[in-house]
């Protein structure tokens, strides 16, 4: 049985959010003064008294709303709810009972599910303010006072949801999972692409750039294994980027690379490469991650027996720099290929994930020298006495040297290109690391 889920609502600007990185115990939620800049449902891991459960933040409900982002906001929470065992209803204590908190708990009530009213914002100790006990017009029961702040009354808060969660959940984390995130420029279709793949509305899509800002969780389970997609924020240039916001959506995606185990680039066919392509890319080469370069709208293209061939040449050129990383061609609105690319994100998790025994290691390295000679300078030959992998994500490999200036850069290339060719590391960067034999 999975985890039970824990979704925290209520109207804009009350709290939700710093309540979520409160209990969950790190700043997963983006938190700013300006009202709706949670979207999308954002997932965390809560533990509490040896129980584990899913928590989820979700955007503020605005129930009449008919702009297309808040009405989209107000969906993501109506899925939350329904995902729920249990509910956490936020209000706030200095605004006091409006009528959007009166409408928000009339729609938590048919839901049926256990409901918790929070007022949030109580951040003195001792005497209860008189305006608390306005909140018993919800008709929601007891309300619990807390400070998302300061942390008063989680302890509380977090006893009344054990009461409520199913018993004997087995909450062991998986250890198989596969972390992938997806990232990009705004616009290419990551959100398209983790709805297609979850077969549900996870993702809020649309045509305004900008409109992701936290790192979305979604987890997979299908024949290829069990992943964990992080759908990320567009990473515009930095003179691109105006609003603070939008500056942590950048930071979160950039941790969201950080945590993963496959970083999926995504590139809008139709606009072809970009050289901001080329800089998302290089974050996750430099964090040495393994990668698939993945090229969406392929639906969009008018295509010969040709096309595809041309297109992956080029991208090739201009990827010059990860060329070891292989290119799918899929239609997150259509499906098209996206077996394909669960396959290679297996493939290069592997390859990423790949320790080699230094005996073949070194029957490997006497097979490339004996081939090609090492370089020498000013009379003095290269001796390369030994190699061992020392680490794994991404495969790291130190070499035993008579002197390191003489490891040109050349044959490194020249040795790393032979264990991509013995070892199939597809889709990894690989490192190395030199040693000279007196330590330096």
């Amino acid at each position: 049985m999975s985890k039970p889920v824990v979704a925290i609502v209520g109207r804009p600007n009350v709290g939700k959010s710093t309540l979520f990185n409160k209990l969950i115990g790190k700043r997963l939620s983006i938190v700013d003064n300006t009202p709706g800049v949670t979207r999308d449902r954002i997932y965390g891991e809560c533990e509490w008294l040896n129980s584990r459960f899913s928590l989820i933040d979700t955007g503020g409900i605005e129930p009449y709303s008919e702009d297309i982002i808040l009405s989209q906001m107000r969906r993501q929470a109506e899925l939350a709810i329904d995902s729920a065992n249990v509910i956490i209803l936020v209000v706030d204590l200095k605004s006091g009972v409006v009528a959007t908190d009166r409408e928000v708990a009339t729609m938590l009530r048919k839901s049926g599910k256990p409901i918790i009213l929070c007022v949030n914002k109580c951040d003195k100790i001792g005497e209860v303010d008189p305006d608390f006990y306005e909140f018993y017009n919800l008709g929601l029961g007891d309300p619990i006072r807390i400070s998302s702040i300061h942390g008063h009354g989680t302890g509380d808060l977090l006893d009344e949801i054990l009461k409520y969660l199913p018993k004997d959940v087995d909450s062991n984390l998986d250890e198989d999972i596969i972390n992938v995130a997806v990232i990009g420029k705004p616009n290419v279709g990551k959100s398209s692409l983790i709805n297609r793949i979850s077969g549900e509305t996870r993702c809020i899509v649309s045509d305004i750039a900008g409109t992701t800002r936290d790192s979305i969780d979604t987890i997979i389970e299908n024949q290829y294994g069990k992943f964990n997609f992080i759908d990320t924020a567009g990473l515009r240039r930095k003179n691109k980027v105006y609003e603070s916001v939008e500056k942590y959506s950048v930071i979160r995606a950039k941790m969201a690379i950080e945590r993963s185990d496959v970083c999926v680039i995504m590139i809008d066919a139709v606009e072809g490469f970009t050289e901001q392509d080329s800089k998302v890319a290089g974050l996750a080469v430099d964090a040495g991650k393994a990668c698939v370069i993945v090229v969406n709208k392929w639906d969009a293209i008018e295509k010969n027996d040709k096309t595809m061939a041309n297109y992956k040449r080029k991208l090739k050129e201009d990827f010059s720099f990860m060329s070891y990383v292989p290119i799918i061609f899929i239609s997150a609105k259509t499906g098209q290929r996206i077996d394909s690319l669960f396959k290679k994100i297996v493939a290069v998790s592997n390859a990423n994930a790949m320790r080699i025994s230094t005996g073949v290691l070194n029957d490997l390295l006497g097979e490339a020298i004996i081939r090609v000679q090492p370089p020498t300078d000013k009379g003095k030959r290269l001796k390369i006495f030994y190699m061992t992998q020392v680490s794994v994500k991404p495969p790291t490999f130190v070499f035993f040297v008579n002197s390191v200036d003489l490891f040109h850069f050349s044959y490194q290339r020249y040795l790393e290109n032979r264990l991509r060719d013995a070892f199939s590391f597809e889709g990894t960067p690989i490192r190395f690391i030199i040693r000279e034999r007196n330590g330096k």
